[in-house]
């Protein structure tokens, strides 16, 4: 398979980036979408080219590190998957293929298609955790009761990667569906109880000090998130920082 890649490349945060073009052959559509920009990069390494720098991990959907725009969609054209699950079968012979890092203000470039996502660990530290007493000894997991669907709900919410597929999908760049799933994750528990008031408080503001727009609900970051979180994860963050700023 013959591809043209049109790729973003930036040396910095600060400098001026722009799309260059490139030719690869031998793709084969076995082949997952980073395995790829591997093989691009040889290349280029041997033609004493800069390679491409991009984020990579786990490369088993797990991480969240591979945040890439394929063609104007996160993560590519296919639904629930991180980049490193998308395959080169999804493309034609000869096809163009437009990559570029994910845009928004709060997710700053850092060289050509890597992005700093540290604004999600800020709004993690703000309130993603709970109180244990460590203390003596560890306690049954069945002595404190909880409904099944509740458990599976806050499971589900903590399957959140935090990629950051969610923003780079959104007009606004809103990071609220990363927000909600990890305010969820507790709310919906009886340990997450203890924090709960400050818990949303604090990470809502923290990620207004980040610089990430409104939710006007158009729900494309439910699409896109490759995890699948819920819409209804920021229903609940809204009824809980309604409570909580009424308390306050």
């Amino acid at each position: 398979m013959k591809l043209n890649l049109k790729i973003w490349r930036q040396e910095n945060k600060d400098a001026q980036g722009k799309f260059e073009n490139y030719n690869i052959d031998n793709i084969h559509g076995d082949m997952s979408f980073l395995e790829m920009l591997d093989v691009l990069n040889n290349q280029l390494v041997e033609e004493n080219i800069e390679p491409v720098e991009f984020d990579h991990d786990c490369r088993e959907g797990i991480c969240g590190m591979c945040s890439l725009q394929i063609n104007g969609e996160p993560h590519g054209p296919d639904r629930r998957i991180t980049t490193c699950q998308l395959h080169m079968r999804r493309f034609k012979d000869g096809d163009t293929i437009t990559i570029e890092p994910f845009r928004a203000n709060a997710f700053p470039v850092v060289r050509d298609l890597a992005v700093d996502r540290s604004a999600f660990d800020r709004i993690q530290q703000a309130g993603g955790y709970i109180s244990v007493n460590t203390s003596g000894n560890t306690q049954d997991a069945n002595s404190l009761p909880i409904q099944k669907e509740n458990a599976d709900m806050a499971f589900n919410a903590a399957t959140c990667i935090g990629c950051g597929a969610c923003v780079a999908a959104c007009k606004n760049a809103s990071a609220m569906l990363f927000t909600s799933a990890k305010v969820s994750q507790y709310a919906l528990l009886p340990q997450g109880k203890v924090e709960a008031t400050e818990r949303v408080l604090n990470m809502v503001d923290q990620m207004d000090k980040e610089g990430f727009g409104n939710c006007t609900n158009t729900g494309a970051c439910e699409i896109e998130c490759p995890k699948g979180i819920s819409l209804e994860n920021i229903a609940r963050l809204n009824r809980e920082y309604l409570s909580a700023s009424l308390k306050g």
